[in-house]
């Protein structure tokens, strides 16, 4: 009689222990697919850094055509100077 409590405590010993690699597996699995989310918006953050440079570029140059541009109508007279 006294064997049969203990291995029905292994036995559900075993089954806990079973579930516990499996939900091991799993945090690993979740592990790694945060860490390549992590890298894939890092990136994006290096993207959108880069699209902001670039805006910032066109916008200068669009100024400087402005600027040219005003200058030049001033001296074909096309507009009013006040």
């Amino acid at each position: 009689m006294s064997t049969e409590p203990e291995n029905i405590v292994l036995h559900y010993l075993r089954r806990l222990d079973a579930k516990v690699d499996l939900l091991a597996e799993d945090l690993k699995g979740v592990k790694d697919r945060l860490t390549a989310l992590e890298t894939r918006v890092t990136g994006l953050q290096t993207d959108i850094a880069h699209v902001h440079e670039r805006i910032d570029s066109v916008q200068g140059r669009l100024d400087r055509i402005e600027s040219r541009l005003e200058r030049i109508e001033r001296r074909l007279d096309l507009v009013e100077t006040p």
